[in-house]
């Protein structure tokens, strides 16, 4: 893996206007190939995804973006905390994206069904049991980033950070409801790997999360790609 490279704008809207600028382009250096693009959660890309939506609509060749998530809530997809909500008002309802493009976290039976089902559609959309870092199953895995430095559903003193070999796991501690997570093995599997962080709340968790301490979810990650750092200048104050 390269040296990460930084990216440090004003403030969220003008990061949101960067960061659609370079995803863009990303696409479209694609080879001939679906696009794997892995979203995040929470509110902090909400900006992002509308300037996706917005800018992008008939720039983007959508029918050849796939879209999947790095985690979510174990609540209905029509929640309003549902991480593929939050992706749909904001992004893929506004976009010509066919529907089967679009590789939501199933939410029906267990939190272990769910991530058992979910496991099973990464292995057959990616055709082997085991990831081969040369091979990396998406192109770009957008990242946030908490304050308490987890990322995904991947938090501090959960056993699913130990996980080796599953590629998406239930969390049923350390959050107030239960979610399903993709693991270590399966996140950094991405050709380019970005956190997308704002705000002086997150200022520790990225500093601690760039020098690589390891009691910080964040910093334990080793992607087998490239890494971009995304960040407002408030969320760079320490870095």
């Amino acid at each position: 893996m390269s040296d990460p490279r930084t990216d440090v704008l004003d403030d969220a809207k003008s990061l949101a206007v960067h960061a659609a600028q370079w995803i863009a382009n990303l696409i479209e250096a694609r080879e001939g190939r679906r696009f794997r693009l892995a979203l995040t959660g929470g509110s902090t890309p909400r900006p992002l995804y509308c300037e996706l939506a917005s800018r992008y609509r008939d720039a983007i060749d959508w029918k050849e973006v796939e879209f999947y998530w790095s985690d979510e809530r174990f609540v209905p997809h029509d929640s309003p905390a549902s991480n593929f909500q939050l992706a749909q008002e904001t992004l893929l309802q506004h976009i010509p994206v066919p529907p089967e493009n679009i590789h939501a976290i199933p939410v029906e039976g267990s939190p272990a069904d769910a991530a058992h089902a979910y496991e099973d559609i990464l292995k057959r959309i990616y055709g082997a049991q085991k990831l081969d870092p040369a091979r990396p199953f998406f192109d770009l895995s957008i990242l946030g980033l908490g304050p308490d430095g987890h990322i995904c559903s991947l938090v501090p003193g959960s056993p699913v950070l130990d996980e080796k070999s599953r590629w998406a796991a239930e969390v049923l501690q350390g959050k107030p409801e239960f979610r399903i997570t993709l693991t270590y093995p399966c996140v950094q599997s991405s050709r380019m790997t970005a956190f997308y962080v704002t705000g002086q709340d997150k200022a520790e968790a990225v500093r601690g999360a760039r020098a690589h301490d390891p009691k910080l979810p964040a910093g334990r990650l080793q992607p087998d790609g490239g890494l971009v750092w995304l960040l407002d200048r408030a969320a760079a104050t320490l870095s």
